[in-house]
């Protein structure tokens, strides 16, 4: 299981973050801590918080400057694990769009694929939303041996291949400006993709996966719970 120090990694942020004048990426990892606060991660049980820790920490070592963008990394879970409203995050519009982006709703008559495919081509609205993710599933698969059931890995090989790699590929085209850290991000995710896929061999069966998430009926999501 690897790591990581809580305590490092936020005041390594604090300090990079202050000296960079980034007033809501300052203030979104303050509230970002104190609304993660008790939550664990599955399959670990380290603190939550040290998943956008270690998403924002990566962002900045691939020169992510943005304020927007970092401060949404840090809150990209927030309305969703702790049903915080999107208004009551302490940053811009700009940055609750891509919290919005980042945060899935399911709607009645769903399938879960369907559900799936409509949050990744949604993420296309916005280039923080496409790197926010892609920082998200590079943590999330770099984590997942050892920690999660072989068929949650599965799943997210499959729908990393299918789903996020071209939304990736697109977004790359559609903002050059962007394209340094998508390149990165993109060629990241594929490789650890790739070697989970050497160990578990899920796009061998790809079309099985896809189907059973075709006829699995997706639960709503609480209209109390979705961002305001």
């Amino acid at each position: 299981m690897q790591t990581y120090n809580e305590d490092k990694m936020f005041t390594y942020l604090r300090g990079f973050l202050n000296g960079a004048r980034m007033r809501q990426s300052m203030a979104a990892l303050g509230f970002a801590r104190e609304k993660h606060a008790g939550y664990t991660r599955k399959g670990n049980g380290q603190p939550y918080i040290i998943h956008p820790l270690w998403m924002a920490c990566y962002a900045v070592a691939i020169g992510i400057r943005d304020d927007s963008i970092i401060a949404a990394i840090l809150l990209h879970d927030v309305p969703e694990d702790t049903g915080t409203p999107l208004s009551s995050l302490p940053v811009s519009d700009e940055a609750r769009e891509i919290v919005d982006c980042m945060t899935i709703k399911s709607y009645v008559g769903e399938s879960k694929w369907q559900c799936k495919e409509r949050y990744y081509n949604g993420l296309l609205r916005n280039p923080g939303a496409v790197l926010c993710k892609g920082l998200d599933r590079f943590h999330n698969l770099s984590t997942m041996e050892g920690e999660m059931p072989i068929e949650s890995i599965e799943k997210n090989i499959v729908e990393t291949n299918v789903l996020l790699l071209p939304v990736m590929k697109v977004a790359k085209e559609k903002w050059p400006d962007w394209s340094d850290p998508l390149f990165i991000l993109r060629l990241n995710v594929r490789s650890i993709c790739d070697t989970l896929d050497a160990i578990h061999h899920a796009s061998e069966h790809q079309d099985e996966i896809i189907a059973k998430l075709k006829n699995t009926p997706v639960e709503p999501t609480k209209t109390d719970r979705l961002p305001q």
